[in-house]
């Protein structure tokens, strides 16, 4: 009985204790799962954190490249402005070197047309030069023929009224002529006896002939009266006057003088034209009656001549000056524009440089 009790109560403790052997392991297999979950829990939350960091860093990554993408856009589109820009400065800068090529070309045709005018008026200075020592000549000559009249009529005592710039020799027609009368009266002959010799012979001298190209008489008569009836009295006495002295002439004349004389003496009739004033600027009828002797050099139209081309040379320089000043004006402003478009030009390029590297700072 005992030995039975005995073995029964040792089977009942082997069983116990497998079985509390089996709720051991089966509390660590427990305690090992619960472990593990806890762990793959954290490693999951920790994937989580981590997955949802990727994602914020992501989207931030991606805001940046989105900001990037859209500053490079609008630097694109700043540079295709300035692209535009910059041919457009192009264009005008072609522009400005063709105007420039063209002004230039004017310019070089201007040289040209100036040094010919430079060379035409120094020839024509030298030319000025010489027709002013022929005038200087030409007016010495007549100050000298006017110089030894004076000096001969002085020499023999004969008060004549001759003027002192031109020499022509004015006498009296009331000494000479009866009033409306064209016949020379004794005391008209006498008076012309007194100063046509001197004259001519003055005038007719060999120093003189060679300029000499007219001795003329010419008469005039008051206002009074018919125009043509006084122009008729005019001549008739101019002309008596001619005669007279053709009939003396060989009394103070040589033979070759009194060829000369007849060669050169003209005979004209102004009727009352040119009147003498008084001094209240009233006709002086008395003195307007009257017979002038004078003389022409043959330069006389030389002079004249030798003005109208003084004259035209002064308007043509004056023509070249305004000229010269139009076209200077105009380079000076064409040559303004181009440096205007070149500093324009320079302007625009400076800003866009500064642009593109504030915008590449930007980017950076």
């Amino acid at each position: 009985m005992r030995k039975r009790k005995k073995s029964e109560n040792n089977g009942f403790n082997v069983w116990r204790s497998y079985s509390d052997m089996m709720a051991g392991i089966m509390l660590l297999f427990v305690l090992i799962m619960c472990v593990t979950l806890f762990q793959a829990q954290k490693s999951y939350d920790e994937s989580i954190k981590e997955r949802d960091e990727k994602i914020a860093m992501q989207e931030e990554y991606t805001l940046e490249i989105l900001a990037q993408q859209s500053a490079l856009e609008e630097k694109e589109g700043q540079l295709k402005d300035q692209d535009e820009q910059l041919k457009t400065q192009d264009e005008k800068l072609e522009e400005q070197k063709l105007l420039l090529a063209e002004l230039a070309a004017k310019l070089k045709d201007q040289e040209a047309t100036l040094t010919q005018q430079q060379s035409d008026l120094d020839e024509k200075t030298a030319l000025l030069a010489d027709q002013q020592a022929q005038i200087d000549q030409i007016i010495g000559v007549k100050a000298e023929v006017v110089e030894s009249l004076k000096n001969e009529f002085s020499k023999n005592n004969v008060n004549v009224d001759i003027d002192p710039q031109t020499g022509a020799l004015t006498l009296d027609a009331n000494v000479m002529f009866a009033y409306d009368e064209a016949e020379l009266t004794d005391e008209g002959k006498a008076a012309l006896e007194a100063v046509l010799p001197i004259y001519c012979k003055v005038l007719l001298e060999e120093k003189h002939m060679p300029y000499l190209a007219e001795i003329i008489i010419d008469g005039y008569t008051d206002t009074d009266g018919d125009y043509s009836y006084n122009l008729e009295l005019s001549q008739r006495r101019s002309l008596a006057v001619a005669q007279y002295l053709l009939d003396i002439q060989y009394e103070f004349l040589n033979d070759s003088q009194i060829e000369s004389l007849e060669n050169y003496l003209t005979v004209n009739g102004h009727s009352m034209s040119n009147p003498i004033l008084d001094a209240e600027g009233n006709v002086d009828k008395d003195a307007s009656r009257r017979v002038e002797v004078k003389f022409r050099l043959k330069d006389d139209e030389m002079i004249d001549e030798l003005n109208k081309i003084m004259t035209d040379a002064e308007t043509a320089d004056s023509a070249e000056k305004t000229e010269s000043t139009a076209n200077a004006d105009s380079a000076e402003k064409t040559e303004n524009a181009a440096n205007a478009d070149s500093a324009e030009k320079t302007d625009d390029t400076a800003a866009a440089d500064s642009t593109e590297k504030a915008d590449s700072q930007q980017a950076s």
